[in-house]
């Protein structure tokens, strides 16, 4: 096996890895994001895409939603099933332009 830099999709998914790390474990378990990391990851990662982060209620029903398992936290794969749906969403905009 050769050494070589990574294609874009394998760089953009140790970016997806990387900021999930970024944020996961400040407020308890290093594998899952709390509420409070999530939003910290919302305002700091994805700026106004969710609309405003700073409305608690708004913040409470996108974590609900995002909690699949109903734990209580959001696992990495709740997450890369959030950026998935955003990165359609991008895709259908930008396409339908």
């Amino acid at each position: 096996m050769s050494c070589r830099d990574p294609s874009q999709l394998q760089a953009a998914m140790g970016m997806l890895i990387t900021t999930f790390h970024k944020y996961s474990g400040k407020e308890g378990d290093k594998l899952t994001l709390s509420k409070g990391e999530l939003k910290d990851l919302f305002e700091n990662e994805l700026g106004g895409m969710l609309g405003n982060t700073k409305d608690k209620n708004a913040v409470d029903k996108i974590f609900k939603d995002l909690d699949a398992n109903a734990d209580g936290t959001v696992d990495f794969q709740e997450y890369v099933t959030l950026v998935a749906c955003l990165t359609m969403v991008c895709n259908d905009f930008f396409t339908k332009k």
